[in-house]
């Protein structure tokens, strides 16, 4: 009996081992967050949900047992330079911000090559725009939405919440975004020197436009902003400049640094496995409740 529970255990693992190496580098975490009991206690009432006007899909996710009261909301924005990720890819994340107490809401975006700026944060604004008109359907408030992303998601979202422009073409109110929470985000990074920052932005006619410091004011929404020391991918001084600017013109931002952790680290320290190298989820979500859950 021992031995055949031994090969059936065996042959548990060599599939798990097989299904991960079919998997993206997120989405083997995801696999291994949710082993490791990462989504215990969330649900997800929409997957692949269409939106905007170019064939994007989103899913949403939200507490498994959701109080009565309509909850805030966080959309989350993956990174991939642009060029890769997909909303089942970032399951770990979306299910962390859920256990937290927010719907999350994590939509996809059309990447490069087939597209270059501004395509992927209009596809942004158009996530907004559907969040705030169907999100009540899944128990969430509409008048609390928070964005949150990592890296290129990270640089959607501040130009999505500093630049009017966006917001502003899907007919949205200005205030529409209540809070932002940018994890390892290029804010400040022209002249472009990375590959795929060039490719991105290439036949952009006003390279500052692409910017999210550009367009930096004192009516920015409150904004938590994380780097890490040991980030060499995005370097802390995105987060310095922007913050800096933000500061003098009396906007609120609050800034924090993690010591050593590599780019990748910094959301991965949402996930389960690795969430004991940073406090990220704990001071994301407790910024987000301070900004979202007051009256």
């Amino acid at each position: 009996m021992l031995r055949i529970a031994a090969i059936g255990l065996l042959a548990v693992a060599v599939a798990l081992v097989a299904a991960l190496r079919l998997l993206s580098p997120p989405g083997q975490l995801s696999l291994l967050d949710g082993a490791m009991g990462g989504g215990w206690g969330t649900t997800r009432p929409g997957a692949a949900l269409p939106f905007g006007s170019h064939g994007q899909t989103l899913d949403v996710w939200r507490p498994a047992h959701p109080p009565g009261a309509k909850l805030p909301v966080v959309i989350f924005f993956y990174g991939g330079g642009w060029v890769a990720g997909s909303p089942d890819g970032y399951r770990f994340a979306a299910r962390a911000f859920a256990k937290q107490g927010f719907v999350v809401v994590v939509p996809d975006y059309r990447k490069v090559p087939a597209v270059r700026f501004p395509a992927f944060v209009e596809d942004g604004a158009e996530a907004v725009k559907w969040t705030r008109d169907h999100i009540a359907a899944y128990g969430g408030d509409p008048d609390r939405i928070a964005l949150a992303g990592h890296s290129a998601g990270s640089h959607i979202i501040a130009l999505l919440a500093l630049d009017p422009c966006y917001l502003s073409a899907q007919k949205l109110p200005p205030n529409t975004i209540k809070a932002v929470v940018g994890l390892s985000g290029p804010y400040d990074f022209y002249p472009w020197t990375s590959p795929r920052a060039i490719e991105a932005f290439k036949g952009t006619r006003d390279p500052l436009t692409t910017q999210p410091i550009t367009y930096a004011s004192a009516d920015a929404p409150p904004m938590l902003l994380v780097t890490s020391s040991g980030d060499t991918e995005v370097e802390p001084r995105n987060t310095v400049s922007l913050a800096k600017r933000l500061t003098a013109l009396g906007a609120p931002v609050t800034v924090r640094e993690y010591p050593m952790l590599s780019h990748e680290e910094v959301v991965m320290a949402l996930s389960v496995p690795f969430r004991g190298k940073a406090p990220v989820l704990a001071d994301s979500a407790a910024f987000l409740h301070r900004v979202l859950d007051r009256p």
